[in-house]
């Protein structure tokens, strides 16, 4: 692909582009989500308001409880997806759920551009940043799909991380199925203290990270009450966003 599409000023304007033939243009990133009904907030990755940069989405529609176990069956509509999406000139793909990390590998060896499916893909790169003997807590929307071969899809250790179920709590019941009133600050209020709890009971947690794709709306209020690094499905997408559209820098010196 010829990226010689990012115009930086009206100069360039003038000059002769060559760029991918599609319907539009301009969205960097392209998200693949599953056809899911709840309030979804700012912050939310399926909420577009979250970014400050375009966005493009590509609907699935399965259960989301296949998602979790990694169905098959879903393997074909995913990869569908991801080529749906590059095929309208995105840059970069990824997941609005981290359960999409079943599939990271089979969509990664499809498509020419890069995919990150899953928030836990970052547990390497923080890892890294701690010491060695701390673990990242990681809040997950279903434990029973966690397993060290799923991490693994996505280049990460299980070992290196606390697991924290959230999907069972009552708060998050309407995120987890499919309501449409949200008690969005008695979720704030349960994520913090559950966060605080795993805090008081495993002393090695150096970071934490929120693997579920409607759960940044809360990092903040984690953050302030723990004072720790909190990754998500956003801190991934802007990382990818700023290597996939480089800018020119300008200044003095």
């Amino acid at each position: 692909m010829d990226w010689k599409g990012t115009l930086n000023n009206q100069q360039d304007l003038q000059g002769i582009h060559q760029v991918p033939a599609t319907p539009f243009a301009g969205y960097a990133i392209g998200i693949i989500a599953v056809d899911l009904k709840y309030p979804k907030l700012p912050g939310n990755v399926a909420n577009a308001t979250t970014f400050s940069f375009p966005v493009l989405y590509e609907v699935v529609e399965f259960e989301i409880e296949q998602l979790f176990a990694g169905a098959g069956e879903i393997e074909e509509q995913i990869i569908a997806a991801a080529k749906k999406l590059e095929s309208r000139g995105v840059r970069a793909i990824v997941g609005a759920c981290g359960y999409f990390g079943h599939f990271q590998q089979v969509v990664a060896d499809t498509v020419d551009i890069p995919v990150f499916l899953s928030s836990i893909s970052q547990i390497p790169l923080i890892k890294l940043s701690l010491k060695k003997t701390q673990k990242i807590l990681t809040l997950v929307a279903s434990g029973e799909d966690i397993t060290p071969e799923f991490f693994q899809q996505s280049g990460a250790d299980l070992a290196d991380c606390v697991i924290c179920e959230i999907g069972s709590l009552e708060s998050f019941a309407p995120i987890r199925w499919g309501k449409t009133k949200l008690d969005n600050q008695r979720l704030t209020d349960d994520l913090v203290a559950t966060v605080k709890q795993q805090l008081a009971e495993n002393p090695a947690i150096g970071a934490v990270l929120l693997e579920c794709s409607d759960l940044p709306p809360y990092a903040c209020a984690i953050q302030q009450a723990t004072g720790l690094a909190v990754f998500d499905f956003i801190t991934l997408i802007n990382w990818v966003y700023t290597a996939v559209v480089q800018r020119p820098y300008y200044g003095h010196f």
